[in-house]
């Protein structure tokens, strides 16, 4: 199976159809956070509802996303991905019909349930289906693609919203998902792991949806209403209760949804803590951020979502080199630093606190922590998956992915009661401003952490087969 290659036609094929599939769960992490203001004001929402927008999402997709990658293992990578891709452009479909917020966070639960399916699915494919010389380059190019649109999804909400309507934002998955699914059906090949287990993980499952969303939920509920109500401490428990049962089901089942024994594999553990805490420290930022510009600076949503057009450009031009360079020299280096990069970054956004000019309060940032995304996360994901052998790509995609969403998803829920954005102060441009100003050199502290950890516990490849 793997003996596609970059540069031929059907390598190509591949290539754009899981791009574009992934691309969608991608932009719907994103696009969501410049339209939050408008949604906010036109539900009378509340933050706490507003971070169920975002994480309602994450929540499903990160809870499922383990499973989704299992089922890509067993049943067929491609079958699983169209399935993923049918399931989300319904969900989108409902998204945009949403007629107030408890809707609308009911819908992109189920959107999530779709993206946990496409998702493991699209690396995997790619993973499985090319040679082993080709790999790093066809990783760079998903990875790099899939960063143009996550950083897309801002510019694509804040045009819609402009010139139609938020709702448009999720109808515009319907054609993409039609398209990816017409292409995927005649160009992607299938493949999947013949050693897999036909055996379902229901019970792990649950209990990991059950772990996160007892504590998300307290986390977010905490801080607005009350760390000692008792729905609060209830959630909590249940949640801390639900992660720890899954540890010991996952460790005594037969055929286990996530078997703990890859975790002994050190290179892939260091990986997956510095994917958690980068993507945690972005996704936090990045939720806040539009609230910022939007509210404090006075942009309006398209221009908020101009904002961010450098950082595309930056992944679009140099995300595939820096696949082909750890490829070649090995992660370590770019994993060191790259980290360092996207602190400094995220912590320059300070600037638009007291700035409200693009140029010089908001675009130094975005190029800084543009670049070090540039420079992380294809040798990022290339090691996350190159840690374990082949057979479990569509593991390897899962847990990464899982990883990196539930770091967005508790920095979503715990960063702003942490630095004290709660209620409506998300509507007072000032406390809201002196809250964002925290979070961002807190975020920009924490992945230069990873980049620290990185440097001193990644390891590159012998040198002989990286020549290989």
């Amino acid at each position: 199976m793997d003996s596609l290659r970059v540069k031929s036609a059907a390598g190509r094929w591949v290539i754009a159809a899981t791009v574009i599939g992934s691309g969608m769960a991608a932009i719907d992490s994103t696009v969501v956070g410049i339209a939050l203001p408008t949604i906010g004001r036109q539900f009378g929402a509340t933050l706490g509802a507003l971070q169920w927008v975002v994480t309602g999402y994450a929540l499903a997709l990160s809870s499922l996303l383990i499973l989704g990658g299992a089922l890509g293992d067993q049943f067929g990578r491609r079958r699983i991905f169209l399935l993923g891709v049918i399931w989300f452009t319904i969900a989108s479909a409902a998204c945009a019909l949403a007629t107030g917020v408890t809707m609308l966070i009911a819908t992109r639960i189920l959107q999530g349930i779709g993206a946990a399916l496409l998702t493991p699915g699209s690396l995997a494919i790619i993973q499985a289906s090319f040679r082993r010389e080709d790999r790093g380059r066809a990783i760079g190019l998903w990875s790099g693609l899939g960063g143009v649109a996550n950083a897309a999804g801002p510019l694509l909400g804040g045009y819609l919203i402009a010139v139609a309507s938020w709702r448009y934002i999720f109808l515009i998955n319907v054609p993409i998902g039609v398209v990816v699914l017409l292409a995927s059906m005649r160009h992607v090949p299938e493949s999947s792991d013949p050693k897999a287990s036909h055996h379902i993980d229901v019970l792990g499952a649950s209990l990991v949806f059950l772990g996160l969303g007892g504590i998300t939920y307290g986390l977010i509920e905490g801080p607005a209403t009350g760390w000692s109500r008792p729905s609060v401490i209830i959630t909590l428990c249940v949640g801390v209760l639900a992660s720890a049962g899954f540890v010991v089901v996952e460790k005594l089942a037969h055929a286990p949804m996530l078997p703990l024994s890859v975790f002994r594999v050190r290179q892939f553990s260091v990986t997956n803590a510095v994917t958690f805490i980068v993507y945690g420290a972005l996704g936090g930022t990045l939720f806040l951020l539009p609230i910022q510009l939007q509210v404090v600076d006075g942009y309006s949503p398209l221009e908020s979502g101009l904002a961010l057009l450098p950082l595309t450009l930056i992944m679009l031009l140099f995300s595939a080199r820096s696949g082909q360079l750890a490829s070649r020299i090995g992660p370590r280096l770019q994993m060191g630093v790259g980290p360092v990069i996207v602190g400094a970054g995220l912590a320059l956004l300070v600037k638009t606190t007291t700035d409200s000019s693009y140029v010089t309060g908001v675009l130094p940032a975005v190029v800084v922590f543009g670049a070090g995304l540039a420079v992380t996360v294809a040798p990022l994901t290339f090691t996350a998956l190159g840690s374990l052998p082949s057979e479990h790509a569509g593991l390897a995609s899962a847990v990464n992915n899982t990883v990196a969403r539930v770091g967005g998803l508790m920095a979503v829920a715990v960063l702003p009661g942490v630095v004290g954005i709660t209620g409506q102060s998300y509507l007072h441009p000032e406390e809201f401003s002196a809250g964002f100003r925290s979070a961002v050199l807190l975020s920009g502290a924490a992945c230069a952490f990873g980049g620290v950890l990185a440097g001193i516990w990644i390891t590159n490849p012998d040198p002989a087969s990286l020549e290989e």
